[in-house]
């Protein structure tokens, strides 16, 4: 082997490669979490949207809170809002006629109240699940007309857990 040889060895290519791997498994797995967390406070930022949008709607329309999720959502075409697509949510997290959707890993269930006798919803509630728990996100969100958002980290979210902080 000559003595001025320029390049590397094979030895030399095989430390930098195993180096690079290194650093990539100890960087991913909090690569994932940091999307993980992401996702959980889209998730908390998303119900307060809705809390928001529900009252208002409530305030404006004089019907009570909406009946459907998609009402909370943006009107079809330039028309101007009506009680049927408010538009006080973006057309994502407003869904699309069904009482679910999803955003930033999460699911997001609308539930309304029963209607009482002058047809007012005067009851509703949220939650947010992760679409795959453990990937997407790890907590499960609840709020309703309270405005209190609660959370589980193992199973649904329901009325009865604790609220986050802050």
């Amino acid at each position: 082997m000559r003595k001025n040889s320029k390049g590397f060895s094979l030895i030399e290519l095989l430390i930098v490669v195993a180096i690079i791997l290194i650093i990539a498994a100890i960087a991913i797995p909090n690569l994932l979490r940091s999307r993980i967390a992401a996702n959980q406070a889209s998730a908390v930022g998303s119900l307060r949207t809705l809390n928001t949008a529900n009252i208002t709607y409530a305030s404006t329309y004089n019907t009570g809170y909406a009946a459907a999720l998609s009402y909370l959502g943006p009107t079809v075409g330039a028309a101007l809002p009506t009680v049927l697509g408010a538009g006080l949510v973006d057309s994502i997290l407003g869904g699309t006629g069904s009482q679910v959707s999803a955003k930033s890993g999460y699911n997001f269930t609308y539930s309304p109240g029963a209607t009482d006798n002058s047809g007012r919803i005067n009851t509703y509630s949220f939650t947010a699940n992760p679409i795959t728990a453990g990937t997407t996100g790890t907590n499960y969100y609840f709020t309703d007309q309270s405005g209190v958002i609660r959370q589980n980290s193992t199973a649904i979210a329901g009325s009865s857990d604790s609220p986050i902080g802050g």
